[in-house]
């Protein structure tokens, strides 16, 4: 860590130019590092599920995630099994953080500004309508109709892995413009969870978890700042929204929203309070008085921390957890298929499996591609600089990777085991058709662009 200087002017160049590494261009880096490592902890535990199923093994996976869990206190009792308590509990958190990052976008990314969101949201749009339009003129009126949300997720995780794999050989451009597609898809996906699978309504427990949530607009507007209070009440206001119908991972995203994404401080108070702070930092270090510094250094400390959003800190402290703990343990419990002769012979036939397959690998594609073509001649959006239109089918192929709330929404749209498998079986083989497909058909791209050739269609 590099020490500051001492100078008035040197203290405030230091100082700016700290605020503006801190506040931008760390919590990026970090995002996409966790996206991409955490691609890795995913596919590690999907595989680990299937290999677990497919082994002498096999009951024990079962008996372990059908395992009864019963929480009884004294204000409501819940009995789940294990898959669901990840699923409906443990994916909360996933949801809260998809949420911050979609808030964060919105007030300050790529889609704060309605020109260069033109693009994205267009772009997602397709890639949400087509794959759904396909699988439903494969299932429409059967038993899997309930499975169209299927096929119109994207997987941040795994794509940007797979686009980490090319290194600075793809446009970074390229890298921002899946992340904010992607974004965009996870806003349509949570519309559809929130308003096609929840169960019939109870008006009494919803009324109670709408009074919690006026609680904890109370609480922000209060200026209470311990987590603790809030981790209660959201607990609380989780089990209204269980009992009321409405699917509870909605929970994270309702409170996600109310997270304030403006810090307690402004920049100039940063910079001339902790030019000030520093400087008395110095003066005590000179002096030998620890008490004074490190008096000092909490201070520094609470206005570093007002000076970020708490929108940004807790999609910080978060991520790591949901990107190597949840996650992973989600796919751990529902990824698991087995994969015998029989089974993937019938989902070979299998409406189901092939209307899944064909939405991420062709709807996906089509729809990005074609949304965006319209966007751009009609005038609503352009594409980023750098970023031609192979690099979008590179970008539609990639979007065809969905794994996360794909099979989220499998285990809401199905109870029939053997629907279930079928569509796990298309998620699974389309993920991996539809990373391999992206990541050669980009780096043929770089490669081609790196010998002298041109960029068609820009």
């Amino acid at each position: 860590m590099s020490i500051p200087p001492r100078s008035h002017e040197s203290m405030r160049a230091w100082a700016e130019r700290s605020f503006i590494v801190r506040q931008v261009l760390l919590p990026a880096q970090a995002f996409i590092h966790t996206q991409v490592v955490s691609g890795a902890a995913l596919l590690a535990a999907a595989l680990a599920a299937i290999v677990w199923v497919n082994s002498p093994w096999e009951e024990s996976y079962f008996d372990l995630w059908n395992t009864t869990v019963i929480v009884d206190v004294n204000l409501f009792a819940i009995e789940e099994d294990l898959r669901h308590w990840v699923n409906e509990g443990l994916m909360v958190f996933f949801f809260f953080v998809v949420a911050l990052e979609i808030k964060r976008e919105l007030a300050h990314g790529e889609l704060s500004d309605r020109r260069r969101a033109a693009l994205p949201v267009a772009a997602a749009l397709g890639g949400m309508v087509l794959p759904a339009a396909i699988y439903l003129a494969l299932n429409g009126g059967g038993d899997g109709a309930r499975g169209w949300g299927i096929p119109m997720a994207t997987d941040i995780a795994f794509a940007l892995g797979v686009l980490a794999l090319l290194g600075p050989r793809i446009p970074s451009q390229v890298r921002v413009l899946l992340l904010a597609i992607a974004i965009v898809d996870d806003i349509g996906a949570i519309l559809v969870i929130a308003v096609f699978y929840s169960e019939s309504i109870s008006l009494e427990a919803l009324g109670v978890a709408a009074l919690l949530f006026l609680l904890v607009v109370g609480m922000i507007r209060g200026g209470l700042r311990n987590l603790l209070p809030y981790f209660i009440v959201g607990t609380l206001t989780w089990v209204a929204m269980l009992k009321s119908g409405v699917h509870p991972t909605i929970t994270g995203v309702l409170l996600a929203g109310l997270v304030p994404s403006v810090p307690y401080f402004s920049e100039r108070t940063f910079r001339d309070s902790a030019q000030g702070l520093m400087e008395r930092f110095g003066d005590a270090v000179d002096r030998g008085d620890k008490d004074t510094a490190e008096a000092v250094l909490g201070q520094l400390e609470e206005l570093t921390q007002g000076t970020e959003a708490p929108l940004e800190r807790l999609e910080r402290a978060f991520h790591p957890w949901i990107s190597f703990i949840v996650v992973p343990v989600f796919a751990l419990a529902n990824a698991g298929v087995e994969l015998s002769g029989d089974l993937l012979r019938d989902a070979a036939s299998s409406s189901v499996t092939l209307g899944i397959g064909l939405g991420l690998l062709a709807g996906k594609l089509l729809g990005i591609v074609g949304f965006s073509w319209m966007a751009v001649r009609l005038g609503v959006g352009s594409l980023p600089r750098g970023v031609g239109w192979r690099h979008l089918v590179g970008v539609g192929l990639l979007a065809g990777i969905g794994f996360t709330v794909s099979l989220f929404i499998t285990g809401l749209a199905f109870d029939d085991l053997e629907l279930v498998s079928e569509a796990k079986i298309g998620i699974l083989g389309a993920s991996v058709v539809a990373g391999a497909a992206g990541y050669g058909f980009l780096r043929r791209l770089a490669v081609s662009r790196g010998a002298g050739e041109p960029e068609a269609l820009e």
